[in-house]
């Protein structure tokens, strides 16, 4: 027993040196603080822009229709070619007409002739008269025969206008530059003529540069632009004005320039809607009648915005919120509200500041409560324009 005694207490020391030792060791290796980038909000001139669908019109529509009756005898277009005011569409067969025409001269002719009688023999009246040769009752019969002879000369001229204008009718030509559609009648049919809606439909031209869209918005939007029109941005104006872009169903961006030309003076009692309607440029006949495309007016007047990346933006259940380092690079949670995308930065309404330093890049290993070690990022690449355009955009990711 006793020779077992120092052992015991040599073993007892050894095992509180080999303690001692790891202490130090755990404590050197503790992890470093996770680096993290920050960035400051960028302060930025924005408008906040509604969005629209709606529909392409023509500025300009004309129905073809036959004037006058007759054989349509040849069509000289193309159908859906573009065509130039005046151009020759149609011809109905002539001969009826300028057989009409050549009647009517002859009448006319003859109906001078009688004229310059009346008048020769009104004179020669005038002088046997004044010479008591003949009776003032034998006088007035021929004045009345002149006057007579007169007016069927002017008859016989209206009658020679209208047959010279019917016979121009059977020459059908453009009303309109335009794009002209298919033709409805083929050549060898008989069309039907008049100023009524009973006259053959020959073919449609629309106008397609420019070109209008119209769509409609609510009263509740009606009257936000009223109330903005008093800070100059009037889209709500009867006369229009303000700029407006739109994009087709098949494009990203709101690329089409335009202005609105046009809102209506009356809401819709049946949806409580409003139409409104804009102007656009379309030299290459992309837009046309018909086709649905999305535009985007002006909401809001200016105003100056704090802007965050959209990858720095965390979602918790319904609530959306950022982490911030403070001054002792400790991670804050901060709730934010969120307006409009404008590229791929969000609009921050409220819930930040200017100075606050927002993690954009490491917020996997960030949790509030820990502190980390920042790395500042470089400022952000404006945009060349002062004013940039807020657009609605799903919400944004986690990290």
């Amino acid at each position: 027993m006793k020779s077992n005694l120092p052992r015991l207490t040599v073993f007892a020391l050894a095992l509180a040196a080999a303690g001692c030792s790891e202490e130090p060791q755990q404590q050197a290796a503790a992890p470093p603080p996770p680096q993290v980038t920050v960035a400051t909000p960028i302060q930025q001139t924005v408008i906040d822009y509604d969005d629209y669908v709606g529909r392409f019109v023509a500025i300009d529509s004309v129905d073809v229709r036959a004037r006058v009756s007759g054989y349509l005898e040849k069509v000289h277009f193309t159908d859906g070619q573009t065509v130039e005011e005046g151009d020759l569409l149609f011809t109905i067969d002539r001969r009826p007409f300028v057989i009409d025409r050549d009647r009517y001269r002859a009448d006319l002719e003859q109906a001078r002739a009688n004229l310059s009688f009346a008048e020769d023999d009104l004179a020669r009246a005038k002088k046997l008269v004044g010479e008591r040769t003949i009776s003032e009752q034998a006088y007035d019969q021929r004045l009345q025969a002149m006057r007579v002879a007169k007016a069927i000369v002017n008859a016989r001229q209206a009658q020679l206008r209208q047959a010279e204008l019917d016979l121009g009718f059977t020459e059908v030509r453009a009303q309109l530059a335009g794009r002209i559609g298919d033709r409805r009648v083929s050549p060898g049919n008989l069309v039907t003529g008049g100023n009524t809606g009973n006259a053959t439909l020959l073919a449609t031209i629309v106008t397609s540069d420019p070109i209008r869209f119209e769509f409609t918005f609510d009263e509740a939007s009606y009257l936000r632009y009223q109330r903005l029109a008093k800070t100059g941005t009037d889209m709500a104006s009867h006369s229009g004005g303000v700029d407006v872009t739109l994009k087709l169903l098949d494009e990203d961006e709101f690329k089409h320039k335009g202005r609105m030309d046009f809102v209506d003076n009356v809401i819709d009692r049946n949806t409580g809607t409003i139409r409104g309607r804009a102007q656009f440029a379309n030299p290459t006949g992309v837009l046309t009648p018909g086709m649905f495309a999305r535009i985007r007016v002006p909401g809001t007047a200016p105003y100056s915005a704090l802007l965050l990346p959209e990858v720095a933006i965390a979602s918790e259940q319904t609530r959306k919120y950022v982490l911030t380092v403070d001054a002792d690079n400790v991670v804050q949670q901060k709730h934010v509200v969120l307006g409009e995308a404008i590229g791929d930065r969000r609009v921050i309404r409220e819930g930040l500041t200017l100075t606050d330093r927002v993690i954009v890049n490491g917020t996997m290993r960030a949790q509030p409560g820990i502190k980390v070690s920042p790395k500042e990022e470089g400022p952000p690449q404006e945009s060349g324009s002062e004013q940039a355009a807020a657009q609605p955009a799903s919400s944004p990711e986690t990290d």
